[in-house]
């Protein structure tokens, strides 16, 4: 799989995941899921964004240690 690939991958995961935290949300309101959602779910869009980014760069690099190699 490419890293174009697994960037799309992770970027539809985390769509899916914040959908179904919506649905769970609904039913789960108390001070855990807060603290869940503050913990964990608050920190993800900037952490998948940085991790795309860099999955971008090392596709960048790969091309060009490909294109270096031929």
């Amino acid at each position: 799989m490419s890293t174009q690939g697994s960037a799309a991958n992770l970027g539809g995961a985390y769509k899916e995941l914040a959908m179904r935290w919506q649905e769970t949300r609904s039913h789960w309101h108390d001070v855990k899921s807060v603290e869940f959602e503050r913990n964990y779910l608050e920190k993800l869009p900037n952490d998948v964004g940085r991790a795309s980014s860099v999955m971008d760069e090392i596709g960048k690099l790969l091309q060009k240690v490909r294109h270096d190699c031929e």
